[in-house]
């Protein structure tokens, strides 16, 4: 198991297995396991590793990386995903999201989005600049494949409301600018996409404190937050995000 910044620089977390177990333990909502080269390699999703996970666990299991069609969808059903979760392929043939909904129900559909904040090159032709471009943060966020190394000059919130619309169950919104960071979640961008759907969205990037999760949970219409480095590294408990939220009265089971 291994936890970058921004989708760089990864280092290893731990054993996946092992780890899974912890969680379990400690009671999470869902467990999200995301093969974050297969794509890119591609490669399969290492099912032999999905299997010893869902065997160890008793708590929603999503399963990401490497899927291409329907067969891989169907291999990790039944190595024990209760969702799959996907993101290249759904971007290089929307068809799949329809065609998986059909075949499996839209509940077991997750579409992942990898955004990127568009920095807009300006001239500089303002006052006190030199010559040449300079960029500036724009209010767009574009879609990124292939695990952040691939850009696909797709907006993203227009693709939330595609994929939305092709029949997928839940949308898991990464956000690259945040991840692994610990600055908190983005909350334009997640806010942006929630506004446009009525299917579940799952912010994540950018946990590492307990306020990240209140603020997102409560400003932006994200239906759960998910996070990586601060439990991989033993910096909170999933219980004391879980009571801190419930004191906040963010409606949340414990």
């Amino acid at each position: 198991m291994v936890k970058g910044v921004k989708f760089l620089g990864l280092r290893d977390a731990g054993d996946p297995v092992e780890i899974a177990k912890v969680y379990d333990r400690q009671e999470a909502d869902e467990l999200v396991f995301l093969d974050i080269t297969a794509s890119f390699e591609n490669r399969k999703t290492l099912i032999g590793l999905v299997e010893q996970i869902a065997k160890n666990i008793f708590m929603p299991f999503t399963v990401g990386g490497g899927i291409r069609d329907i067969d891989d969808i169907r291999d990790l059903l039944n190595a024990g995903a209760d969702k799959v979760s996907i993101n290249t392929a759904a971007v290089k043939c929307p068809d799949l999201i329809s065609e998986a909904s059909r075949k499996f129900g839209s509940q077991c559909i997750v579409v992942a989005i990898d955004a990127k904040l568009v920095q807009s090159k300006v001239p500089s032709t303002l006052p006190g600049r030199q010559a040449g471009e300079y960029r500036v943060p724009s209010t767009s966020w574009e879609v990124y494949i292939n695990g952040g190394r691939t850009p696909t000059d797709l907006d993203a919130v227009e693709w939330v409301k595609k994929v939305a619309g092709l029949g997928a169950g839940e949308v898991l919104l990464t956000s690259m600018d945040y991840d692994g960071t610990k600055d908190g979640y983005d909350l334009a961008l997640t806010k942006a996409t929630c506004e446009e759907v009525n299917i579940p969205v799952i912010a994540s990037g950018g946990a590492g404190k307990l306020e990240h999760f209140y603020d997102v949970l409560t400003k932006t219409g994200a239906a759960a937050s998910l996070a990586a480095s601060i439990f991989h590294y033993g910096e909170y408990t999933i219980k004391q995000v879980k009571e801190y939220l419930k004191e906040k009265r963010v409606a949340i089971r414990l």
